[in-house]
């Protein structure tokens, strides 16, 4: 979801999902209110969750004839809600990227890092104005650019697929005109699934029908979280333009499922496959746990999932589905949520208030640094 202030746990009900069809867009980096549907109300007995992931990995698993790719590094990024990310010393992340939701005319690099722009977009409308992006398009050539973030989410940047498709056209050939140089990367859903690509499906048979040819995309863009799509349940709801009222019914502990995640990497280079786009790269521009401790979801929990994604990303290929300029890799880079936020706090990184290094953003470089030596 690069997607990010995030979900506190709290019981709301079904009539706070209605009142909130008419707001505005809301980005996950600034302090706009966001629904908390999207965490599910704790369990009568917390005690009865189990505080182990199932089937998780205890440590890196890279397997040592496994060639990594020279720039390895660069491919680990993570989400800055709470910015400026020169706030903290990324240094012993040994991070690659990082992206705060936004557009940046003149973004931190600190340690060389990489910055992703964002434009948010809501239907028919898009921030920042047209001056600030084309100023920050032709100061920082070159630059990857996400238009949107979860447009398939209501409290994230809702927008029907006709009207997203008009958007991501007028931005794409305003960036290009400005800075050809540029990548441009479609928005990413919130998870994709069946329900999902079928929203997606929709934008690029849209975006066809109003401009007759196809969608233009330089690098494919989603998110990986595992939750629940229910109309007026908690987890990410119905995407726009969808006469349904389910899709997957996850449940709290499919939270961290790597049956599911990998599962679902697959379904979205599958996907790209079948649309004829495997010859485009995939970044995965946020995931990781939201989930609160409370229901489970301990430090040693999410830190294994941490080391088993980032083991996935790095080794998983297919020579059918995978990205030919990248040994038929599935991923090319991938974005940890988050650096340090204070409703979602669970996969912190920092620490929101001390700006101290978190055991899990400890975790985070040992691993970087072990595959690395």
């Amino acid at each position: 979801m690069c997607t990010p202030t995030r979900r506190l746990i709290l019981i709301i009900s079904v009539a706070l999902l209605a009142m909130l069809s008419g707001c505005s867009i809301m980005g996950k980096s600034k302090p706009t209110p966001i629904p908390e549907m999207l965490i599910p109300t704790p369990p009568e007995d917390t005690q009865a969750i189990p505080t182990q992931a199932r089937n998780h990995a205890t440590g890196f698993h890279i397997p040592p004839q496994v060639a990594l790719p020279r720039d390895t590094r660069s491919r680990f990024g993570f989400g800055v809600p709470l910015g400026p990310v020169s706030q903290y010393d990324t240094t012993p992340l040994g991070a690659g990227w990082y992206l705060d939701w936004q557009v940046e005319v003149t973004p931190e690099h600190p340690g060389k890092l990489k910055f992703v722009q964002m434009i948010r977009v809501h239907g028919k409308e898009f921030r920042p104005d047209r001056g600030t992006i084309v100023q920050a398009a032709e100061q920082n050539p070159g630059s990857l650019w996400l238009i949107g973030n979860e447009p398939d989410v209501l409290w994230q940047d809702w927008s029907p697929p006709e009207e997203y498709a008009r958007v991501y056209h007028e931005l794409y050939h305003l960036l290009k005109k400005h800075d050809p140089t540029c990548r441009v990367a479609i928005a990413g859903v919130s998870q994709p699934t069946p329900l999902r690509l079928e929203y997606l499906d929709a934008i690029l048979d849209a975006y066809r029908s109003e401009y007759g040819e196809k969608m233009p995309v330089d690098v494919w863009n989603v998110h990986a979280f595992i939750l629940r799509e229910e109309k007026g349940s908690w987890g990410v709801g119905i995407p726009p333009g969808l006469d349904v009222t389910q899709g997957f019914l996850y449940d709290i502990q499919d939270h961290d499922n790597m049956a599911t995640f990998r599962e679902q990497i697959v379904r979205f280079r599958q996907w790209m496959e079948k649309h004829g786009e495997q010859g485009k790269p995939l970044i995965v521009s946020e995931y990781g746990i939201l989930m609160p401790r409370e229901y489970g979801f301990s430090q040693e929990r999410v830190k294994k999932f941490m080391y088993r994604t980032f083991d996935y990303f790095l080794t998983a290929a297919d020579w059918d589905i995978g990205y030919p300029a990248d040994d038929y890799r599935l991923v090319q880079r991938w974005c940890w949520y988050s650096l340090s936020d204070t409703r979602y706090p669970t996969g912190n990184l920092f620490d929101p208030g001390t700006h101290q290094i978190t055991p899990l953003g400890k975790a985070f470089g040992e691993y970087l640094t072990s595959i690395l030596r």
